[in-house]
C-alpha cells in the first residue's frame, strides 16, 4: 500500500517537554491517570476505575514478558568499560532454550564503547553464593547493526539466565536520563511477568495491580496472556523521512491455544477484545496476518510475516473468524499447545486492525513506530488526545500515566 510507505515521518512529531517525561513511577501502581478517547470524546478519570470504563463481556490480552538483565559490563586490563546490551539470541535462537544454555550461547549484541574493544575475550568475574563464575565474551560476526557474542562460562551449575541475573543490569529506557536502582528491578516488571526475555517492559500493563485485575474478573472481563518479548527496536526512532526506509524489527510471539480459542469465542459473540499495549496489539494483529499465510500454504512451525506484506502482499479480506479457525484447527492437528512465530509487522495509519477493538496504552515518543500505531488505531484525533494529555499534566512514556482508546469497531457496542 503506496500511501503507508509514503509516511512522512515529521508528521508526526510533537513536541515533549522533558519535565511531562515521567522519570519514577508512582508509589501505586493503579493510582496514576486515565485518559479515556471514546466516540470522539476526551475524558479523564484513575487507572484503578478501570473496570468501570471496560464494556461488559471484555476479553483482555496481556503481554507476560519479563524483562532480563541484557545490560553486562566487562573491564579490560586497561581499565576501558565495555557494555554488551544483549538484544536477542543468535545460537541457539529461542529464547528459553537460548536463556536456559549451560556452558555457552550466543546473542545479538550492541556494544557500548566499542572502540575501545577491538579484539580477544572480555572476562567478568561473577560472585554467588555458590562460588565464582568466570564468564568470557567474543565477537563471533555482524547482523546489521548488532554485533554477536559469543558468551561462555567456567561453572556449569549456572544457566545462562542465571548468569545475567547475578551478573547483569536491569535495561531501563534511557531517555529516563538514570542507571536503574533497586526499585525499578520491581517497578519495571509488570504483576504478572512470568516469561524471560525482553529487553524493554510492556509499560502498558505497569498500572496492573491485584486489586484491579480482580475486580475485572468480578465483573466478568476475561483476562488472557500472550508473550512477545519486547527489542530495543521498540523505542529505536525512525531517523528515514519517509516510513517505506524504517526497518522494522523482528519480534518473537507465543500464543497458546487456549488463547486462541477464546479468542475465537468473543469474536462468535461480538465481544469486544482488549489489547493492553502496543505489543500485544502486534501480537494479535500478527496472529490473524499469519493464520491468512497459513490458509495460502505456509507451514505453521516455520513462520515469519514480513514487513510489509499486510500491504503488498497477502489478500485483505479474509473473514478473521475463518482465519482463526483455520489456525486452530492445524494446531489441533499437529497436536501442538503453542503457536510461535516471528513478525515484523508494522502498523501505521491505513492499516485497518482486524483484532483489537479496545487499546490500553502509555504515550509514547514523537516520531517512533508507536505513536504511528496509535494513529492508525484512533486517526488524526491522536493529536488532540496527545495534546489534552499535555496540557492536563498527564505524565509520559515509560514509567508516565495510561490511556483507553476506542477504536472505530462498533463491536463493543452490541
Amino acid at each position: 500500500m503506496k500511501q503507508v510507505k509514503d509516511i512522512d515521518i515529521k508528521d508526526y512529531l510533537y513536541d515533549l517537554p522533558d519535565d511531562k517525561i515521567a522519570k519514577y513511577p508512582l508509589t501505586e501502581r493503579d493510582e496514576s491517570k486515565l485518559l479515556i478517547y471514546k466516540d470522539g470524546i476526551i475524558s479523564e478519570s484513575v487507572f484503578k476505575s478501570i473496570v468501570h470504563v471496560l464494556p461488559h463481556n471484555a476479553m483482555l490480552v496481556f503481554n507476560n514478558t519479563k524483562v532480563i538483565h541484557a545490560r553486562i559490563f566487562f573491564q579490560k586490563q586497561t581499565g576501558a568499560k565495555i557494555e554488551l546490551f544483549c538484544i536477542e539470541p543468535a545460537h541457539p535462537n529461542e529464547y528459553q532454550i537460548a536463556l536456559s544454555a549451560k556452558e555457552s550461547v550466543s546473542w545479538y549484541c550492541i556494544i557500548g564503547n566499542a572502540k575501545r574493544w577491538k579484539d580477544g575475550k572480555l572476562i567478568k568475574v561473577i560472585k554467588s553464593d555458590k562460588g565464582e563464575i568466570n564468564l568470557y565474551a567474543e565477537k563471533v560476526g555482524t547482523n546489521g547493526d548488532l554485533t554477536e557474542i559469543k558468551f561462555s562460562w567456567d561453572n556449569t551449575d549456572f544457566s545462562f539466565a542465571e548468569i545475567i541475573q547475578l551478573g547483569g543490569v536491569l535495561p531501563i529506557p534511557p531517555y529516563l536520563n538514570r542507571e536503574s536502582n533497586n526499585k525499578d528491578e520491581v517497578d519495571y516488571q509488570t504483576i504478572y511477568a512470568k516469561v524471560e526475555g525482553s529487553v524493554a517492559s510492556p509499560t502498558a500493563g505497569l498500572h496492573f495491580t491485584e486489586q484491579v485485575l480482580n475486580k475485572l474478573r468480578a465483573n466478568n472481563i476475561h483476562l488472557e496472556e500472550v508473550t512477545l518479548h519486547v527489542g530495543a527496536g521498540t523505542f529505536k526512532p525512525i531517523k528515514a523521512e519517509k516510513l517505506q526506509n524504517h526497518t522494522m524489527h523482528e519480534e518473537h510471539i507465543i500464543i497458546s491455544k487456549q488463547t486462541l480459542e477464546y479468542l475465537i469465542h468473543q469474536i462468535e459473540n461480538r465481544h469486544p477484545i482488549v489489547a493492553v499495549g502496543t505489543t500485544s496489539t502486534r501480537t494479535l494483529e500478527s496472529l490473524y496476518w499469519l493464520g491468512v499465510k497459513l490458509m495460502h500454504g505456509a507451514s505453521i512451525q516455520s513462520m515469519l510475516l514480513k514487513q510489509w506484506e499486510v500491504y503488498d502482499d497477502l489478500p485483505q479480506n479474509m473473514p478473521v473468524l475463518e482465519v482463526l479457525k483455520r489456525l486452530n484447527n492445524e494446531m489441533e492437528r499437529l497436536n501442538l499447545d503453542v503457536f510461535s512465530a516471528n513478525s515484523q509487522i508494522v502498523i501505521a495509519p491505513g492499516y485497518r486492525f482486524r483484532m483489537v477493538d479496545i487499546l490500553i496504552t502509555n504515550f509514547h515518543q514523537p516520531e517512533n513506530t508507536l505513536i504511528l500505531l496509535i494513529a492508525a488505531f484512533v486517526g488524526d484525533t491522536w493529536k488532540a488526545i496527545y495534546n489534552y494529555a499535555l496540557s492536563n499534566n498527564f505524565r509520559f512514556l515509560s514509567y508516565g500515566d495510561s490511556s483507553i482508546l476506542f477504536g472505530n469497531s462498533k463491536v463493543y457496542n452490541t
